[in-house]
């Protein structure tokens, strides 16, 4: 613009446009805004006093978690405080290197916090999908662990959902495979929302798809054929600890709607995550929402848990990620108890990540 020629222009459009001019930024063409400068880094004091006689940690649940008792304990200064926090969650992790536990506290805003279930399935809970037989498996493979999980479902995940719900930015389930046309009709997804009648429906398909199917898989193999050089691993190839496949499951169980499990009371509001679509989707989604905490709950510790795409491995990357401890479950082969395989795996995790207790979330605001 020819800033000379505004003499030629009456007075008041005159002002108008030189006020304009000296507000445009000082940019030239094919220019871009500076990009908003970051808060600069904090110093954080990482003072860690002694804990006299400390309690065990996950000593709530002990049916499903062992307690995990190492007497070495620090306490570290807070870590994260949110301006406006309402949302306590006091947390612990292990270093070698300090030669024991250190316990966190936080202040979080639960509206800028997720809750996440990490494969809630909804297997032999009376929805339709069940554990074939004679030997098939699902989820925790065999349906009396599938009942165990379900009570656990039921005494710890529920409740504590429920006491957030409503608080927190977000409750969220995370389920094998895409949003098929019945989910879709069931739950709220990245995006889209059912409405009742729209839910109404769906449970309909859902009952009639998952009861339609032919639970009766093959037999365990009465006969083996082995090598004389390597009978071990003939034997093993052949007879599996684990197989989930057709032979056992039956062409077609994978490709079943696997819902949500009926011992969570699932809200309208509440967003289902789906494995396929990848971590990408799910991180956006979470940014666009404000999140920036994650208490992660659900099954299984060992392996969906942490390695899915709501697992801990993705959403460390990018978010304040609390693992409730007493709030999932490992895989148990061999024991008639999670307990101590939970309380392992937890206590690998917490070697990078922070980890918490239902007992240790209170909506406490200021």
């Amino acid at each position: 613009m020819n800033v000379a020629r505004l003499t030629r222009w009456p007075a008041p459009l005159g002002l108008v446009v030189c006020c304009l001019v000296i507000l445009l930024p000082n940019t030239g063409p094919g220019e871009q805004q500076p990009t908003p400068v970051k808060p600069a880094p904090r110093v954080y004091p990482n003072r860690l006093t002694p804990i006299r006689n400390p309690g065990p940690l996950l000593a709530d649940h002990p049916e499903f978690v062992e307690p995990v008792r190492e007497t070495v304990r620090f306490e570290a200064p807070t870590l994260i405080y949110d301006q406006g926090a309402d949302l306590d969650v006091r947390a612990w992790r292990f270093s070698y290197n300090a030669r024991g536990i250190i316990e966190i506290p936080n202040r979080l805003r639960a509206a800028r916090t997720a809750v996440i279930v990490v494969h809630p399935w909804g297997v032999d809970d009376g929805q339709g999908w069940n554990t074939p037989e004679p030997a098939g498996a699902a989820d925790f493979c065999t349906p009396e662990r599938n009942h165990l999980a379900g009570r656990h479902t039921r005494a710890i995940i529920n409740p504590f959902l429920k006491a957030l719900r409503g608080k927190v930015a977000l409750v969220m389930y995370s389920l094998p495979g895409n949003e098929d046309p019945i989910r879709k009709k069931l739950y709220r997804s990245f995006g889209h929302r059912p409405g009742a009648a729209e839910r109404a429906q769906g449970a309909k398909e859902l009952r009639a798809r998952l009861t339609g199917f032919n639970y009766r898989g093959g037999p365990l193999p009465e006969r083996l054929t082995l090598s004389q050089e390597r009978p071990v691993a003939d034997y093993f190839r052949q007879f599996p600890g684990l197989d989930a496949g057709p032979h056992y499951n039956n062409a077609g169980f994978w490709d079943l709607p696997i819902p949500v499990t009926r011992d969570l009371d699932v809200d309208p509001d509440d967003v289902v995550v789906y494995d396929a679509r990848g971590y990408g989707p799910l991180k956006e989604f979470l940014i666009k929402q404000g999140v920036r905490h994650v208490l992660l709950t659900g099954y299984a510790t060992d392996m969906c848990f942490c390695r899915t795409t709501a697992g801990y491995q993705n959403l460390a990357k990018d978010f304040n990620v609390f693992l409730v401890g007493d709030a999932t479950l490992a895989t148990f082969p061999a024991n008639p108890s999670p307990r101590f395989a939970t309380n392992a795996a937890i206590s690998l995790a917490s070697l990078d990540h922070l980890i918490t207790q239902v007992s240790w979330v209170r909506f406490a605001k200021r």
